[in-house]
């Protein structure tokens, strides 16, 4: 390896210096080290000049290398508090660690996803890549593969350093995702810090995609952690985690659940009857919704992309076909006066028949702060009492809910009253005066009924 004055020299050459200490990495193993070391390789600049910076921290010639990446969308970086635990503990000897703190600087200074340039690196790798979304939307893929110089820096890391695992965090789904390589590495992780293990969708052009299918014999998997800041325990547990990847691999008790893009498989056979009636939400609709988004999540789509909470609400109508009407015209809401118009993706009648309104993949208003994670259901009746008091309407409503959450993953604890949207974790709202904002149907006690009921259903 360089040495640390070499590194250091590298360091204040720009990107020439970054290729410059990536290509001094040693393609090999060398002979056991004498003591754990402890060095640090600018392997390359952002769009807008940043160091992306690795830090070694282990013996180089330990049987297992590991790199955790701990930022890669600039929105999702409750990972680098794992890596920093990692960095600040003492060198060892069984494990070669190398560390990512941020693999994406500038889009964590803007606390975007995207690079500078508006590029989702995760979209950006030579794996099935395509176009996708367009320039200055959420999952643009760029120009072309590699187009990022975050991109090919992380590439050329990679391809040098060849590790045997690589752990990249993400948010907020609370799983591991079975990647690629060897699954049972992904579910020791996963057991070690009591998260599900599901097989996600093989995103074109995500990192991991390319990673497993060019370094064979080699792990690379998605963590991805709760919304917000990881608590003390957690970044303990998910460090420790990291470090037990470096010894042999014991057998799991683990399930792998796989699944389609964007659903997992227990729900298919959970759906109950629904009956379509979709409300009119033409390319005008469309784009006013994705300026809605933009202008309250900083998100540029009309989308519903993975949704993580569902949210119960009730009609204040005596009739489904109310409902349909109060969210059909596409005028400015009577509340906040925005356009598109309010509505839901669900309605449950009183005698039980559940209609679909709006497609699962479409973002609606109907829950200030979560419309852009959450899938809406709307209930007709005029209190929390009058549908939780309907054997019918709250049976059909339990069957819906359990449906949605076992499709998407959603833990009963994400199923909330629309009352309950300000404590969410998810909730996300840029405008101030709405930050607050909250309505009082299908307040706590009903919902902790409601939730313990669908709890014991199950998936």
């Amino acid at each position: 390896m360089p040495s640390r004055l070499a590194i250091a020299a590298l360091a204040l050459t720009g990107a020439a210096g970054g290729a410059a200490a990536i290509a001094a990495l040693p393609a090999h193993r060398p002979r056991p080290a004498a003591a754990p070391v402890s060095r640090t390789v600018v392997f390359g600049h952002s769009v807008q000049a940043r160091a992306l910076v690795a830090r070694e921290r282990g013996n180089p010639a330990a049987a297992r290398r590991i790199l955790v990446v701990g930022c890669i969308h600039g929105d999702e970086c409750a990972g680098r508090a794992v890596v920093r635990r990692l960095a600040a503990m003492p060198a060892r000897r069984d494990t070669d660690l190398w560390l990512v703190d941020e693999a994406n600087p500038d889009g964590a200074r803007l606390r975007r996803r995207q690079n500078a340039r508006g590029v989702d690196l995760n979209r950006n790798f030579p794996f099935r890549w395509r176009r996708l979304d367009r320039r200055g939307g959420l999952y643009w893929s760029g120009p072309g593969p590699l187009s990022e110089p975050e991109s090919r820096a992380l590439q050329s890391l990679i391809l040098r350093l060849r590790p045997d695992v690589t752990v990249w965090y993400h948010q907020h789904m609370r799983l591991v995702d079975q990647s690629g390589g060897d699954p049972a590495v992904e579910r020791r992780y996963a057991e070690r810090v009591g998260l599900p293990l599901r097989r996600l969708a093989r995103y074109p052009g995500s990192v991991t995609g390319w990673q497993d299918g060019r370094l064979r014999g080699s792990t690379a998997f998605v963590v991805e952690l709760p919304a917000g800041h990881l608590s003390p325990s957690a970044v303990a547990r998910h460090a420790a985690a990291v470090l037990a990847l470096a010894a042999p691999t014991p057998p799991s008790r683990v399930a792998v659940v796989t699944a389609p893009p964007g659903a997992q498989p227990p729900g298919r056979s959970l759906r109950p009857g629904i009956r379509r009636r979709f409300i009119p939400f033409g390319p005008r609709r469309r784009a006013e919704m994705a300026a809605y988004a933009r202008r309250h999540y900083g998100l540029s789509t009309w989308r519903l992309v993975d949704p993580r909470v569902i949210v119960e609400h009730y009609s204040a109508t005596a009739t489904a076909s109310a409902v349909y009407n109060t969210f059909a015209p596409d005028h400015p809401d009577p509340e906040l006066h925005e356009r598109p118009n309010t509505c839901a993706h669900f309605v449950v009648a009183r005698d039980g028949t559940i209609f679909q309104l709006v497609p699962l993949g479409t973002m609606c208003r109907h829950a200030v702060g979560l419309n852009h994670t959450a899938v809406g259901i709307e209930h007709v009746g005029f209190s929390d009492g009058q549908v939780m008091g309907d054997g019918r309407q709250l049976a059909a409503s339990l069957r819906l809910t359990r449906w949605l959450r076992c499709l998407y993953g959603i833990p009963v604890r994400d199923v909330i009253g629309h009352a309950e949207a300000l404590s969410s974790p998810y909730h996300r709202e840029r405008i101030a005066r709405l930050r607050n904002q909250t309505h009082g149907d299908m307040a706590r006690p009903a919902m902790t009924r409601y939730r313990a009921r669908l709890a014991r259903l199950g998936c």
